[in-house]
């Protein structure tokens, strides 16, 4: 779990957190752009170990390129992030598959392949010359379905899925990878409240048993019911971060989302609920 809250003003940038030196996932003096386009500068980022960390903020804030950065998807123009006390960029690709799954925000599935089939992708990385498939990668894979609710859809292919049941199979791809360290861009894109609750629920869980978890989210509310510790961000800096309850003030969603709104405790978790303030009817 996380450790005590440090939440930072959201009128300035968080200091480096303290779980830097100790985190197995982190970042320091991080500057990541698209082309010449710089999204964030002078970043750092640690996350904490057994932790579920969900990165929250307006669009285009720079969530998503963070996480991206994180799973070595985006190479940063200056600083670096470190796994397990190493660079991540000089990690052998396999090696790192098995440490560290990414969920992206799209991905796009080989035209005609089954859900069976592309959950069973996920234990790519656990083959070898020497290990080919086995019962317990069967078993994994199986396990991945039936947790994400696509076992039903094993011998169906993944382009005749909805969108929501598309998104659950990746989940299960994903989870077959068996990674310590999980990442999620917006994992409950295109699935209803019911279905957004089942993947959360289930994220939860994967926390539960061991895991660390890094997501981004859009519902604040959601971050706030399932994380442990939260990183806010605006204009590609990270304004405050720690234990929702210390983080999630009306001041901060005001600075930050620009929401006038009123924070009280959900009746059913006690965690911060964010509640709009009403808009001013006419006369």
């Amino acid at each position: 779990m996380a450790g005590p809250a440090t939440a930072a003003p959201a009128s300035s940038s968080a200091a480096p957190p303290d779980a830097t030196a100790a985190a197995r996932l982190s970042g320091g003096g991080l500057t990541l752009a698209y082309d010449r386009r710089v999204v964030a500068e002078g970043l750092d980022v640690a996350v904490p170990d057994g932790s579920f960390t969900v990165i929250v903020g307006p669009n285009a804030c720079g969530k998503s390129t963070l996480l991206r950065a994180l799973a070595r998807i985006l190479k940063p123009s200056a600083g670096a992030v470190v796994l397990d006390g190493r660079p991540i960029a000089g990690w052998p690709a396999k090696k790192l598959a098995r440490t560290l799954g990414l969920l992206p925000q799209t991905s796009i599935a080989p035209e005609g392949i089954s859900v069976a089939d592309l959950v069973a992708r996920g234990r790519y990385p656990h083959q070898g010359l020497l290990r080919q498939w086995s019962r317990e990668d069967e078993r994994v894979v199986t396990e991945s379905m039936e947790a994400t609710g696509v076992a039903e859809l094993a011998d169906r292919a993944v382009d005749e899925l909805s969108g929501g049941q598309r998104q659950r199979v990746w989940i299960a791809m994903a989870l077959a990878q068996q990674t310590p360290l999980l990442l999620l861009d917006e994992p409950t894109t295109y699935l209803d409240i019911a279905h957004q609750i089942e993947v959360l629920d289930l994220c939860a869980r994967l926390h539960e048993e061991g895991r660390t978890v890094v997501a981004v989210l859009h519902d604040l509310n959601h971050a706030s019911r399932y994380a442990t510790h939260l990183i806010a961000m605006r204009d590609g800096r990270i304004v405050a971060e720690g234990e929702p309850g210390a983080v999630v003030t009306a001041e901060l969603v005001e600075d930050v989302f620009g929401l006038p709104c009123q924070v009280i405790d959900c009746p059913e978790t006690g965690t911060p609920l964010v509640v709009p303030a009403a808009r001013r009817r006419a006369p």
